[in-house]
């Protein structure tokens, strides 16, 4: 079973089409959708259609932390960009799609892995995996949930952490296009990087091809994907919103960061 790791799509059209069509290529079997569907993006309603229908044909999708706000709505104190962002965004997606985020949960265990947004540990905190303190706490615990890789978002640049058998952490900046190993007496935890929000100064989508292998015999390998897509549509799309223009003008930046 090969899977297609996507997280934080963030309303993104153009960058999930460009890594759907990208992943289908690869002949991926399933599909893992680790959240933040929503936020920053001008088309969070095409794009919670596309997870629902990928969802509906057995793909595993958790909530992020992006969505769990939309489907709360804005609190008090909230930063001005941000209640505009969820605000808006409410009122682009109807009641039963603002439910579906809400219910949405925040593990899903299948296969080897461990899916989550932010971390295995807490993943309702939202707690950031910094580095390799925070990687091992989540390692720990998705070892505890008998799944020997944990799948990950929330960051939004790819990475990869390994915790050994007599409890020594190490991780890897990956190159994308590369197989990577994952012997299976290791615990992994992978970081796909972002869909819809790279922040690495390459403007492609991320996402990760992952076979797991079967964990006695079989080694699993990951392979992490740049796929390049219409960064500046996505702006345009953004600028015939009433969004912030900092959320275009953010994307057109690393545009050029990428050129």
């Amino acid at each position: 079973m090969t899977w297609a790791l996507i997280t934080d799509l963030h309303a993104n059209r153009q960058a999930l089409e460009a890594v759907l069509a990208h992943a289908r290529q690869q002949g991926v079997e399933r599909f893992a959708l680790l959240g933040d569907f929503v936020g920053y993006g001008a088309d969070p309603a095409w794009v919670v259609e596309q997870v629902q229908a990928l969802q509906a044909q057995g793909a595993v999708a958790v909530q992020g932390n992006h969505d769990a706000a939309v489907a709360a709505g804005a609190r008090p104190g909230m930063h001005a960009d941000a209640r505009a962002v969820v605000e808006w965004t409410r009122q682009q997606l109807g009641a039963p799609s603002l439910q579906w985020l809400a219910e949405l949960p925040l593990r899903v265990r299948e296969d080897a892995g461990l899916f989550t947004h932010a971390n295995a540990y807490d993943p309702g905190g939202w707690d950031y995996v910094m580095g390799r303190s925070e990687a091992m706490r989540s390692l720990q615990a998705a070892r505890n949930a008998q799944a020997r890789v944990n799948v990950c978002g929330h960051m939004h640049e790819p990475m990869l952490y390994h915790l050994s058998g007599v409890g020594k952490a190490g991780d890897f900046r990956p190159q994308a296009g590369v197989r990577v190993p994952l012997p299976c007496h290791r615990q992994w935890l992978i970081i796909p990087g972002s869909c819809g929000q790279p922040r690495d100064g390459n403007p492609a989508a991320c996402y990760a091809v992952w076979h797991p292998g079967d964990g006695v015999t079989e080694d699993g390998w990951i392979r992490f994907e740049r796929v390049p897509y219409d960064v500046e549509a996505a702006a345009d799309a953004l600028r015939q919103t009433t969004l912030p223009g900092p959320l275009a003008e953010r994307l057109a930046r690393r545009l050029i960061a990428g050129e």
